[in-house]
């Protein structure tokens, strides 16, 4: 849904056109969509074409991953927000995927039951909580005095940081060749975007001020941004057919 923001909405014809292109065959691409459906991930919407939308949680998630592809680096203020939960045994698949949307929203954990982050914006863990519904089973806080050595240790214990050295590393030294058709840029694109999206599972986007110098995120983040304007202008002729919509 990368190059239908923010509608998020399609005819079934311009998923079919633009899956081509990465290999899918339109049957393939049919059942894909239907399975989806059946998920509860795209909606159809009314009316004669075959039109669908991402869900109201699907679009949630998508726009979170877009706040850490595009958006700007905070400052850090100083603070720790501090998430406790105690969920029991038989809510356990909910605790699961919940704990695995926290890490893609920045958190971590020094140990079990307790997630931290430096960030402010709290608004996405509380829908979190809200969806998973357990408000009896979180609390929330910050944590305003600690010394700096045991904040070091605490964001170590919290973070694998060098395994988000290392995707950071292996994205720098990987070779992205512009190709020379639209359609191969579009592949392309769609792999970059997909790839950078990956990443933000092992890292956290912590501030400067937390990270451990020389840190390759900034070059990695500089890098993604300029191959995907790059493919993005030469694969216009194919992103362009969602305005046939």
């Amino acid at each position: 849904m990368e190059f239908l923001w923010p509608t998020s909405r399609a005819p079934v014809w311009l998923l079919v056109r633009w899956m081509e292109h990465l290999g899918f065959s339109e049957p393939a691409v049919r059942a894909a969509v239907s399975r989806s459906a059946a998920r509860g991930w795209l909606v159809r919407e009314d009316g004669p074409r075959a039109v669908y939308r991402l869900s109201a949680r699907v679009q949630w998630q998508v726009t979170r991953v877009r706040e850490r592809l595009y958006g700007t680096p905070e400052e850090w203020d100083g603070l720790l927000r501090v998430l406790l939960y105690h969920v029991p045994e038989e809510r356990r698949p909910d605790r699961d995927r919940f704990r695995k949307e926290l890490a893609l929203l920045g958190f971590g954990t020094p140990s079990p039951g307790v997630w931290v982050t430096p960030s402010p914006r709290l608004e996405s863990a509380l829908d979190l909580v809200r969806f998973y519904d357990l408000e009896g089973y979180v609390e929330l806080f910050e944590a305003r005095r600690f010394s700096p050595r045991p904040l070091e240790e605490l964001i170590r214990q919290s973070f694998d940081l060098e395994a988000a050295r290392g995707v950071h590393t292996d994205f720098l030294n990987q070779a992205w060749a512009v190709p020379k058709t639209p359609e191969a840029a579009f592949a392309n694109l769609v792999r970059l975007v997909h790839q950078r999206r990956k990443a933000f599972f092992t890292d956290p986007g912590l501030p400067k001020a937390l990270l451990p110098e020389p840190w390759p995120g900034e070059k990695a983040q500089a890098r993604f941004l300029s191959l995907r304007e790059t493919l993005y202008r030469h694969a216009e002729p194919i992103i362009r057919l969602r305005e046939s919509t």
